[in-house]
């Protein structure tokens, strides 16, 4: 019999309504494997068992006595452990937002997202790593160990959804909920060989903090199949009241996981390797990859086509001084500054000297960027590149204390690719379709068309049945 963390989401949350397995068990037996391997892979910041056990047994008591709720009655994830970002609010949970500055914060509310999770009878385990105010594409904060992907112990697990990417990756939690402001759930879901899916601008309620004017960041899942996140996505998505703006809902009775069970038919799919905001070297491997899927696209009756990339040079400058200004944001307690890592000084630093004028001035000149942008991509159902220009590097090979400028230059050569979608508001996902000969795992990108995530996850499903990735595991498995 195959062990409980061998089952994907989906298959567990069945096996919680036909009383096969209980959410209680499901509970003790991931807490288990979290107290033997998490600190391995750097998964979690705070592990918050006795109330996972308590929500687990809450779910219990739906599923047994007089007033039972019926299998049919039940949400598909109903029961199933999961875990939140350690950027989310978390009524009653610390969370620290991946800085010293904040390691004993602990919020009186829940963000949108988290309560979502709640409602669906998700149970969290707890509060997943994320590197200081979830800025570098590496997970290496001051408050917990740093996130690994279990491929490879001695290599970086990605940013900043690292610790989430590692939970899942190491059989820690079937899936967790990530965010993803420039490639923090695709980056993270391709150095720990996941499925991870950037969600349409709008589509997942930011509330109710609504912390980013800029309308780059985004909550997510990440997942060992496309199904698995399909069914987190009709979890998470949906505006709450107040929201400023939202992606349109899906027609009535359908579901982002019921589109995975429908062929996608032939798409004209555009492509492009030259990399968007750095001139890096594309690692040969990244190359290999983002090739192969080009071959089984085209094996699938798809069109591919090959164009320039689509976002002008300058756009680079604009997202930068967007990005700092964000950064510049970050709730940092009065008399705690000292405790900032030398790349958040840095960049909250040149986000200041940004006066208001330039700062409406660059979010206008970006929203023009993704006009143009969108309008040259609009032929096209999916765009297909690779999702980074480099398999996992060592654990502190892009950090650089000591030089906050050469740390973010690092950083946009290793991640050329990711935030062009975050610019855009298009959905975008990796797919975790090679692995290395030394066994480390490579994705490859896709993005669909604004808020189209229905179609994209049909998209991703055939590409899994074509080529599926789900028995590929890390030995700690």
């Amino acid at each position: 019999m195959a062990a409980l963390h061998d089952l994907t989401a989906l298959e567990q949350g069945a096996a919680i309504r036909n009383h096969e397995v209980s959410p209680v068990e499901l509970v003790e037996h991931y807490l288990a494997r979290i107290d033997r391997i998490g600190d391995d892979v750097g998964a979690f910041v705070t592990v918050t068992g006795e109330l996972a056990l308590h929500q687990a047994r809450l779910a219990e008591s739906r599923l047994s006595g007089p007033d039972a709720a019926g299998p049919e009655s039940l949400p598909v994830l109903f029961g199933v452990p999961t875990a939140v970002k350690d950027l989310n609010q978390t009524a009653g949970v610390r969370t620290t937002f991946g800085s010293a500055t904040s390691a004993e914060f602990v919020p009186d509310v829940s963000d949108e997202v988290v309560l979502r999770l709640e409602a669906a009878g998700m149970v969290s385990l707890g509060k997943t790593n994320a590197p200081e105010f979830g800025s570098p594409c590496y997970t290496e904060p001051d408050v917990a160990p740093p996130a690994r992907t279990p491929f490879d112990l001695e290599r970086m697990a990605g940013g900043s959804s690292g610790g989430a990417a590692a939970a899942v990756a190491a059989g820690l939690v079937p899936a967790a909920q990530g965010s993803d402001g420039g490639g923090s759930i695709r980056i993270p879901a391709s150095c720990c060989g996941l499925f991870g899916l950037k969600p349409s601008r709008g589509r997942i309620s930011a509330g109710p903090v609504y912390g980013d004017p800029v309308g780059l960041g985004t909550s997510g899942p990440l997942a060992r199949t496309v199904r698995d996140a399909a069914a987190m996505l009709d979890v998470m998505a949906g505006p709450a009241v107040g929201d400023p703006y939202w992606a349109p809902p899906l027609p009535d009775g359908e579901t982002f996981l019921g589109w995975c069970d429908r062929e996608p038919g032939p798409l004209r799919v555009a492509r492009f390797s030259t990399p968007v905001i750095a001139a890096a070297d594309l690692d040969p491997e990244c190359l290999r990859a983002y090739d192969d899927a080009t071959r089984l696209l085209l094996g699938l009756g798809h069109d591919v086509e090959e164009i320039d990339v689509p976002i002008a040079p300058e756009a680079v400058t604009t997202f930068e001084t967007c990005w700092s200004v964000l950064t510049a944001l970050a709730p940092v307690p009065a008399g705690t500054e000292h405790l900032l890592r030398p790349l958040t000084r840095w960049l909250q630093e040149r986000g200041r000297a940004v006066s208001g004028p330039e700062f409406g001035l660059a979010v206008g000149e970006m929203r023009r960027v993704a006009a143009q942008a969108l309008a040259r991509l609009a032929p096209y159902d999916a765009v297909l590149t690779p999702t980074l220009a480099q398999p996992p590097l060592k654990v502190g090979e892009i950090r650089d204390d000591a030089d906050p400028l050469r740390d973010f230059e690092n950083q946009k050569r290793f991640t050329p690719y990711t935030s062009a979608w975050n610019l855009t508001g298009m959905p975008a996902a990796s797919l975790p379709l090679h692995m290395t000969p030394d066994g480390l795992p490579v994705g490859v990108m896709l993005a669909g068309r604004p808020a189209q995530e229905h179609r994209l996850l049909s998209l991703c499903a055939q590409v899994e049945a074509a080529a599926p990735w789900h028995d590929r595991r890390p030995a700690c498995w």
